[in-house]
């Protein structure tokens, strides 16, 4: 539900609150809001939804979840019998995501103990009821419901119902009840005989937990009072529908009070059933007795039989049987409404926080009695065919859904999971394994020792450094591209999509277009292009930085040595919280966009497509400045401005005229961190962002990071000043003369926001050139580097620190080094020269050996 503003004619709920319900299908529910304060789920339906919900970034934001059917509470007891122990643990884990689990009646709760963590809260009524009426009534003209309760055409039906909180069955209430019954009994037998009819009178009794003695004893007791047998039996509990349709009256048979008035009276009242019930405080709260129903005292059960009397006449309905039950349904229809608003209003008021831009909701005193009266039935009617198709599958999809793939991973398991083990163990050779494993730890030993006693070269840590790099190069080098990669490096932008945790996954592209950066180490996409946004700025490994910048935490870390990962000309982001609300880019406009700038059609232009004019939280004719303080408790304006006088240096005018002019003609502005820009005009933009948010931080830490209040939220908030800097790339591109172009995102057509030609005079380039942004990030640059101050300072962590006295003391630093190896090379080479050297003693001969001139000899024979 949307934040709107609080009117005489509706009941404002608050803002940014997502509903999900039945009548969605879950797996394709999406989250149509651009940032959460609470989430509202309708039904035991929309379980997939919680894989999201445990996930990052929303496993913190509050849920309260509605539960109304009671299909799975019916499970709990097969699941334990059937050892079915994953499905149980997964509905406690799910259950105890919820902030609060609301059920509309109080037997619910106890029906659902095994999944009680502590949060559950009764807030009795529901417009349910009432809402599926007209499918009740037109089920109650089926021919087939009648045969399946052993009904007639003509047959005159009572149904007895009682308390939901009737363990084993209240017997002696039913006997006392038919007792009351008989002479209306002998009333319609005499009026059959003397009219020669064929109604007769049936009995069904609505039972929850019903004994195999519990039948027998109730035929006896329909005997002795004179029902024919047949004439009176149970129906069981899943089919009330089909009972209260098909009866003519319905008599409350407990004397039980119950702490809320019983939604079974509130169904057939609904089908303007005649009911009949006993003076108990809960039900004289709701109904007066001959308005819209008939009471008889609790102590006096006989007075029943003269209520029944005057309730029939001739086989039917009497006159004022008939009157009664037709201003019952007429009262039905809002019945307890005042109760279930005030309560759901006290419970959003306890858990949901809403922001600044939103009217917080009416507390329960404050409601108008003229909006609690009464359901909004014609907000119901747009929705009622829908909820009529859903209706017969009400809980039992998703259950059946569960069961079937534990039953499949149950039978995966089993085919193999033994085997495997049996066989991997069969295998092994235990001997020769041990022989194995001594041989390896002898090894080890020795080359242990032999590493001790050998001389090891020790290189300084710029040569390991060297070498590592070195190695870690050689392994891109070698890493095969996929064809995403390739594509990507062919074209002219790249989009990326920032995200934080495995529940935004949904929401990011898959096209070479887009490229995912997580701004976490966890919850990165196993096997996509994704980058890690936390190795390239460690400060991202703070999650309250994390936390605060959101968005530019992908900023900054792109930018920080953007050369190594970004190689296309132009660069884009945008927000899954965009793809959530379905207006990203098309197909359509991604072509045009890529158009545009192959042929530079508006030169360095800022892309944007997400308007400021047509945001939730913006109101008609809401300038700039105006929203970016409605979204910030107000301090927007004041934030900027004490934000620009650090940046510069400068005493600025405390009226907050000074501020950058924004104006509200000629266009409209970018929100949700959407857009498109040359790539050397984003690092102009994160030069000027880093110092930006360098002055809001030193204005604002101390404060929010002891405290968890700013002075931009309303309450504690963990974003603070992310709001801010949502809109502040509007400013840098307004001032810095740069065109601002809105596409559409759905036909890809361009419109250009506030045109350069009519922006002269507007605009303060001085603050916002190139030139002095550059000179101004020198000076941080130098300082840092050369003072290290040691207070706490943020613009460092940001990215590069980088001036011409850096590139100059590097430059000096290479030309010693290179001289120093000169000079080693010399050394060396002077002392081969110098090295001393032996004169030599004198030649040794080795004589030959004595036998060598007898092998020369010629021998001769005689």
């Amino acid at each position: 539900m949307e934040g709107h503003r609080r009117t005489s004619s509706d009941l404002t709920c608050g803002h940014e609150v997502t509903y999900f319900c039945r009548l969605a299908r879950p797996h394709l529910v999406y989250f149509p809001s651009c940032s959460y304060d609470g989430i509202l789920v309708n039904s035991v339906e929309a379980r997939p939804v919680f894989s999201s919900l445990m996930q990052e970034p929303f496993k913190s934001i509050p849920v309260i979840w509605t539960v109304q059917e009671s299909s799975l509470a019916h499970r709990i007891s097969e699941y334990n019998s059937s050892e079915m122990v994953q499905i149980l643990d997964g509905w406690k884990e799910v259950f105890s995501r919820a902030n609060v689990i609301v059920f509309p009646n109080y037997i619910l709760p106890v029906m659902y103990a095994a999944f009680d963590s502590g949060n559950y809260f009764v807030i009795p009524g529901s417009p349910k009821v009432a809402f599926q009426a007209d499918r009740l009534v037109a089920k109650s003209y089926d021919r087939n419901v009648r045969i399946s309760l052993g009904l007639g055409p003509r047959d005159f039906v009572i149904a007895i119902v009682g308390s939901q909180f009737s363990y084993g069955g209240h017997l002696m209430d039913e006997a006392l009840v038919l007792q009351a019954v008989g002479p209306l009994l002998q009333h319609l037998q005499q009026y059959s005989s003397e009219n020669s009819t064929q109604t007769e009178l049936k009995v069904r009794i609505l039972s929850r937990n019903v004994t195999e003695k519990h039948s027998p004893a109730l035929d006896v007791i329909a005997l002795n009072v004179g029902f024919p047998r047949g004439a009176v039996e149970h129906v069981a509990a899943e089919y009330v529908d089909n009972l209260l349709g098909v009866a003519s009256l319905v008599i409350y048979g407990s004397c039980l009070d119950e702490q809320s008035f019983p939604s079974v009276l509130v169904q057939a009242m609904s089908l303007e059933k005649l009911v009949i019930a006993p003076d108990l405080g809960m039900i004289t709260k709701y109904i007066d007795d001959g308005v819209n129903g008939l009471l008889f005292p609790r102590k006096n059960i006989a007075m029943l039989t003269q209520v029944l009397l005057q309730a029939v006449s001739n086989g039917e309905l009497s006159v004022l049987g008939q009157k009664v039950a037709s201003v019952g349904k007429i009262h039905a229809k809002d019945l307890m409404a005042s109760e279930t608003i005030e309560g759901y209003a006290v419970l959003l008021q306890n858990v949901i926080k809403f922001p600044a831009e939103a009217l917080t909701p009416l507390s329960a005193g404050e409601i108008p009695l003229a909006l609690k009266q009464e359901w909004k039935w014609h907000l119901f009617e747009h929705v009622k065919h829908l909820y009529h198709m859903n209706e017969s599958l009400t809980g039992y999809k998703i259950l059946q859904k569960i069961e079937e793939e534990w039953r499949s991973n149950q039978k995966d398991d089993a085919r193999g999971s033994t085997p495997k083990i049996d066989e991997a163990f069969s295998t092994i050779a235990w001997e020769e394994e041990r022989e194995n494993r001594i041989m390896s730890i002898k090894m080890r030993l020795e080359e242990e020792e032999l590493k001790d006693r050998s001389d090891q070269t020790h290189g300084t840590w710029e040569e390991v450094y060297r070498n590592v790099k070195k190695v870690d190069r050689m392994k891109n080098e070698l890493h095969e591209r996929d064809e995403k990669e390739l594509e990507r490096t062919g074209q002219p932008l790249c989009i990326y999509e920032p995200f934080f945790g495995e529940g935004t996954w949904p929401f990011l592209h898959q096209s070479s277009l887009y490229r995912g950066i997580g701004l976490s180490s966890k919850g990165r996409r196993p096997g996509a292009d994704d980058i890690d946004a936390s190795s390239r700025l460690p400060l991202l490994n703070n999650g309250y930085y994390r936390d605060i910048l959101g968005e530019f935490g992908a900023f900054f870390a792109l930018a920080n040595r953007i050369d190594r990962i970004h190689k296309n000309s132009w660069i884009g982001f945008q927000s899954w919280r965009v793809t959530a609300r379905k207006v990203n880019l098309s197909k359509n406009a991604e072509s045009a966009m890529l158009e545009a700038i192959q042929t530079q059609k508006h030169g360095d232009a800022f892309y944007f497509w997400v308007r400021m004019d047509q945001d939730p939280r913006s109101h008609a004719n809401q300038d700039f400045w105006s929203l970016c303080d409605t979204i910030n408790a107000g301090n927007c304006r004041l934030a900027v401005l004490e934000a620009f006088q650090r940046m510069y240096g400068m005493q600025l005018d405390e009226d907050l005229n000074s501020l950058p002019h924004m104006p509200n003609a000629g266009g409209t502005w970018s929100v949700m961190q959407s857009w498109v820009l040359r790539t050397r005009s984003f690092l102009e933009f994160v030069m000027f962002s880093r110092m930006f948010v360098d002055a809001l931080d030193a204005q604002m830490y101390d404060n929010h990071h002891q405290t968890g209040h700013c002075i931009l939220s309303l309450h504690r908030d963990k974003h603070c000043y992310s709001r801010v800097l949502e809109l502040i790339v509007n400013v840098w591109a307004f001032h810095s003369a740069r065109r601002m172009v809105f596409v559409n995102p759905e036909t890809g057509a361009m419109h250009e926001q506030h045109p350069l030609d009519g922006r002269r005079g507007q605009m303060s380039i001085q603050w916002f050139s190139y030139a002095t942004l550059k000179s101004m990030d020198e000076d941080l640059a130098e300082e840092y580097d050369e003072e290290h101050p040691d207070r706490k300072w943020l613009w460092p962590q940001t990215g590069e620190v980088f001036w011409q006295g850096v590139y100059e003391r590097e430059k000096n630093m290479r030309q010693q080094e290179k001289e120093r190896r000169k000079q080693q090379t010399k050394d060396k080479i002077q002392r081969i020269k110098k090295r001393a050297r032996q004169k030599t003693i004198g030649r040794y001969i080795k004589p030959l050996p004595d036998d060598a001139g007898r092998l020369n000899d010629t021998r001769t024979g005689d």
